[in-house]
């Protein structure tokens, strides 16, 4: 009981004892090609940590992005489309992800994509100490490093999307960007897959001008539908860019 106190007591007065409050990540999902909208709450807090979770709204771009917690065999098939369509992604990686499945991410740098941060163990970082918040997002960068030609790290998602002003703040000391989303949905469970039509479906019917997509690559739906995804946007208009590209086109600043 005493050790759990210490804990409450050091998150609550760590990073200039700003709020440490869980904030859950959700928004009102895009129709019609509108953009999602999280409300003004949300967007006030990410603009004050410099986080973002959707781009212009005048411009028909793209922002791909796969959380990566463990491989379930799809990856290699979404590389694959992504290297046909030429197509640059980030996949947010963890320890064990990095551990187990070194080659694949060697490969996802080897051809272009970004790999961020979605910590070491995927834990709440609302409710992880100052310096073992900083130790989770460190060793999946030195990792990364070691085991790829990639040697800086800029982007974090946090896991489960929660986060809060404290993570945030800590984040951005730490040298990271929090990237949130604007397109989702029940994608991940490998067990309640219901075909290639499902993730098409839910993907073009929230697509919207500065998305962030979300996917997990653990889904046999999402990587059965990604060519046909990718080709029927690009017919619609839209092109597919880097956070990189982001950073410097929405933020004007180097990555």
């Amino acid at each position: 009981m005493a050790a759990v106190i210490l804990l409450a007591f050091t998150i609550a007065n760590s990073v200039s004892a700003v709020s440490n409050f869980p904030v859950g990540w959700g928004f009102t999902k895009g129709k019609n090609e509108q953009q999602a909208d999280a409300g003004k709450e949300y967007d006030q807090l990410l603009q004050k940590y410099n986080a973002f979770y959707k781009g212009n709204p005048n411009d028909k771009i793209l922002y791909l992005t796969f959380d990566n917690g463990y491989e379930n065999g799809y990856t290699p098939k979404v590389l694959d489309v992504l290297k046909k369509e030429k197509v640059p992604a980030i996949f947010f990686v963890t320890g064990h992800y990095l551990k187990s499945k070194p080659e694949l991410v060697k490969r996802m740098v080897n051809e272009g994509h970004i790999v961020g941060n979605h910590s070491w163990s995927h834990p709440d970082m609302t409710q992880i100490s100052d310096e073992k918040l900083k130790e989770e997002l460190k060793r999946v960068k030195e990792e990364t490093a070691r085991i790829t030609t990639q040697k800086e790290m800029h982007y974090l998602r946090p896991p489960r999307g929660i986060l809060s002003e404290r993570t945030m703040q800590l984040a951005n000391q730490e040298g990271y960007t929090h990237v949130l989303w604007s397109i989702a949905f029940k994608d991940w469970n490998v067990d309640q897959q219901k075909g290639w039509k499902y993730s098409y479906d839910n993907i073009m019917a929230q697509v919207h001008p500065g998305a962030v997509m979300l996917l997990h690559t653990v889904s046999k739906d999402n990587a059965e539908a990604l060519e046909k995804v990718i080709k029927d946007l690009k017919a619609r208009g839209y092109t597919f860019k880097s956070l990189d590209y982001f950073m410097m086109k929405e933020k004007g600043k180097d990555p």
